[in-house]
């Protein structure tokens, strides 16, 4: 009995290795995009180093295409699990490309990641325990939530500052001769 549940261990776990092998063939794509400057969040919003130093801490590996990309990105199975949640963070939130979004879109998204952050859905749990920097203090969530809610009332002026910004890098300049 002994050598039977020995021998059926032995094949299992060889095909679970060939398995794992085979697994590796079948890669998804580490992207890191090319980012225009301009559309990033730091050229729409004011952001105050310790906002940014959190957010290159806890959220950009994820949420912009800078992301430092771990070795165990590399191995499938858990590639997979690792760029499929990088690639929806991104879609859903995108710091390298926040220049392209509506003004109403930028003012809903800060408020959600306040609130995101708040009621611990952000960073992810699954993240944290390879990244225990990521982790957000309660001082953090408040640095990051004060700064969202600043960013916000911004935003409602943000038309305004927007259309002075192009004008005056279109209006033709006007010389005078005395």
């Amino acid at each position: 009995m002994k050598s039977r549940l020995l021998k059926i261990t032995k094949w299992v776990l060889l095909v679970g290795a060939c398995l794992l092998l085979l697994a590796q063939l079948k890669r998804p794509a580490k992207t890191n995009p090319a980012s225009d400057p301009s559309l990033a969040l730091a050229a729409h919003v004011q952001l105050d180093p310790k906002v940014a130093a959190i957010l290159d801490r806890s959220c950009n590996d994820c949420h912009s295409n800078k992301t430092r990309w771990p070795w165990y990105s590399n191995v499938a199975p858990v590639s997979w699990f690792v760029i499929g949640h990088v690639d929806e963070a991104r879609h859903d939130l995108n710091f390298s490309e926040w220049g392209k979004y509506r003004l109403e879109d930028q003012k809903a998204q800060l408020g959600q990641m306040c609130e995101l952050i708040t009621e611990g859905w952000m960073p992810l749990s699954s993240y944290t325990p390879l990244h225990p920097s990521a982790k957000l203090s309660d001082e953090d969530k408040k640095v990051i939530c004060d700064w969202a809610s600043a960013a916000r009332a911004g935003c409602a002026k943000g038309d305004w500052y927007r259309l002075r910004s192009l004008l005056s890098q279109t209006r033709p300049r006007v010389i005078r001769i005395s």
